[in-house]
């Protein structure tokens, strides 16, 4: 069994973090800040029951803190029934044993502060485990003390349920409970019951249970389904959505519940003054912050109401680049869309997630994933607007995982198999050692197994690698950190055609242009004469002459404006 990294025990009160500070840089790091995205499940096994873990995490922090990131954002290790794994909670504020204890999240916390990187934890507050406590007491009479804290409506009076809401997850979102002789909703699986967030009570009750884990060190959180909080109080049905398109809303076509446009069962306006409450509480604790997973049909008028103000979400980000649309004009046009939108607001930029086909699989050219891809793909994610989360794998470069249906552990997988394959192919264990058992991460079976063509691309193999995709993200974050202009300056559009993509960054009197070639071919591109090339940056393999910037496939590169 490996012994994670020593850390000293800190008192559940203490906020006495190297990184905080009362200034406003500090507390303000979220802005153009770096999440790496960690699943604790698939990270390190660190005592060999084929699961990843928080000591894991702990063992492996020098590894993420030598990315130069700026934080880590840890999906759920909350006790559950793991039928979501994880996203089922079945107490706001406990560890699952599965993970680990209390202690080993709060040795966590305080290694990561020592290292100078913050912690946001996964928030899922929208619905619970069918075993939480509050539903088991819910479900149990009409007139309970929780009886309100989830969403139950009678049956129509042919028995059939309450209205035509449909869940992510496939099938009607309503279950019938014969103790209460009611539906209850859920929006995802049918053990994961909607909170009713119309009760006071419940707000207050998640409120109290996130300030827990702010007293514990915590420097914010990932709001899990953000925009799912509130139902309609009259339950009216969902209209048709008359303009399905694949993508459109990050769940697939193949799914009824793209046919609705859902403006009845989430996206409500009393959301807005929940998320107030939650930004309220924020500001209690210097230098905490929020990111939102928004998802729904205007996700980014959406993002720009959840984050502008100043008094509602630090932060946002949408499934607009977690589709398979991946041109140059497709991602110009979500660019401006979100700039047009946001005003004061921000924006979160990921290319990948827990919950997608890995992106060098899912915007590969040709259904090949290429590293010199990767690369450009790096970069231009990395010079947009606002701040960004790395989920992790994708320095190495790793494809999406190929499983048989025998392998898989995903409800959504497993209900939709074959024309969807679910959410396992991304979330296979990380691979350390190309030649060890189960490639470092476990010395048992592992939860889910691992991948072949992930060994190659090992930690190990690429640390070794002065060129690796691994070196080329720890240099390229290395280098974005020194300049503030790419942390915090505005964004305008300036080109594209099927290939290239070429923008402006702005930052006071300083001013940049950005170019990226997405294509698999040499393309170039003609500089203004003022323009003076920025030959140091990392990876980007671009070479200039007679006022031309001459990109490789997949190549990048930037020039300074001249005055």
């Amino acid at each position: 069994m490996l012994r994670p990294l020593a850390a000293p025990r800190v008192a559940p009160s203490s906020r006495s973090l190297k990184v905080r500070g009362m200034s406003e840089q500090l507390q303000n790091w979220w802005r153009g800040g770096v999440i790496y995205q960690v699943y604790p499940r698939s990270f390190f096994d660190s005592n060999g029951d084929g699961v990843g873990d928080l000591p894991g995490v702990l063992h492996k922090l020098d590894y993420i803190a030598s990315l130069n990131v700026d934080a880590i954002w840890l999906s759920p290790f909350f006790t559950s029934p793991m039928k979501d794994f994880g996203y089922d909670v079945a107490d706001y504020r406990g560890v699952d044993p599965l993970f680990g204890t209390l202690d080993d999240f709060v040795r966590l916390v305080e290694a990561c502060h020592e290292r100078g990187m913050r912690v946001l934890i996964d928030q899922v507050l929208n619905h619970s485990s069918d075993q939480h406590p509050w539903f088991v007491e819910s479900r149990s009479s009409r007139d309970n003390d929780k009886a309100d804290w989830y969403v139950w409506a009678d049956p129509k009076p042919d028995g059939t349920v309450p209205n035509n809401w449909l869940s992510v997850f496939g099938g009607p979102a309503w279950s019938w409970d014969s103790r209460r002789r009611q539906y209850y909703l859920h929006n995802f699986l049918s053990s994961q019951p909607d909170l009713n967030f119309h009760c006071p009570a419940v707000q207050d009750q998640l409120l109290d249970d996130m300030e827990f884990w702010l007293k514990l060190g915590v420097d914010g959180f990932r709001l899990d389904a953000a925009n799912f909080y509130f139902h309609d109080l009259e339950l009216r049905d969902n209209p048709p959505n008359l303009e399905i398109r694949e993508g459109s809303i990050g769940v697939r076509v193949d799914n009824p519940y793209a046919y609705q446009r859902h403006i009845y069962d989430k996206t409500r306006p009393e959301n807005l003054a929940f998320l107030r409450r939650l930004r309220a509480l924020l500001q209690r604790y210097p230098g905490a912050s929020s990111v939102a997973e928004i998802g729904c049909d205007e996700s980014l008028r959406t993002m720009a109401a959840y984050t502008s103000g100043g008094d509602t979400l630090h932060m946002a980000y949408s499934f607009d680049l977690l589709t398979e649309q991946c041109s140059p004009a497709y991602i110009r046009r979500t660019v401006e869309g979100i700039e047009r939108e946001l005003a004061d607001g921000w924006s979160c930029w990921s290319m990948g997630n827990h919950d997608v086909v890995r992106v060098m699989t899912r915007w590969a050219l040709d259904g090949r994933p290429d590293p010199e891809r990767g690369r450009v793909l790096m970069a231009l994610l990395l010079s947009l607007r606002g701040s960004v989360c790395l989920y992790q794998g994708e320095e190495l470069g790793l494809p999406e995982a190929e499983l048989r249906y025998e392998d898989l552990v995903d409800p959504y997988g497993i209900t939709f198999w074959p024309e969807f394959k679910g959410r396992d192919g991304c979330r296979t264990p990380m691979p350390w050692e190309s030649e060890a058992h189960h490639a470092g991460f476990t010395g048992s079976q592992p939860w889910l197994p691992v991948d072949d063509s992930h060994r190659s691309l090992s930690v190990a193999a690429q640390d070794a690698d002065p060129h690796s995709m691994l070196n080329c993200y720890r240099r390229f974050l290395g280098w974005r950190r020194e300049q503030r202009l790419l942390i915090e300056g505005d964004i305008r559009m300036v080109y594209h055609d099927d290939a290239l993509l070429v923008f402006e960054r702005r930052l006071g009197e300083e001013a940049w242009l950005c170019l990226f070639n997405l294509g698999d071919l040499p393309r170039s591109y003609e500089l203004p004469a003022q323009a003076v090339p920025l030959v140091d940056v990392p990876a980007s393999f671009a070479e200039y002459d007679d006022h031309w910037a001459r990109l490789p496939a997949h190549g990048f590169g930037y020039a300074r404006l001249a005055r």
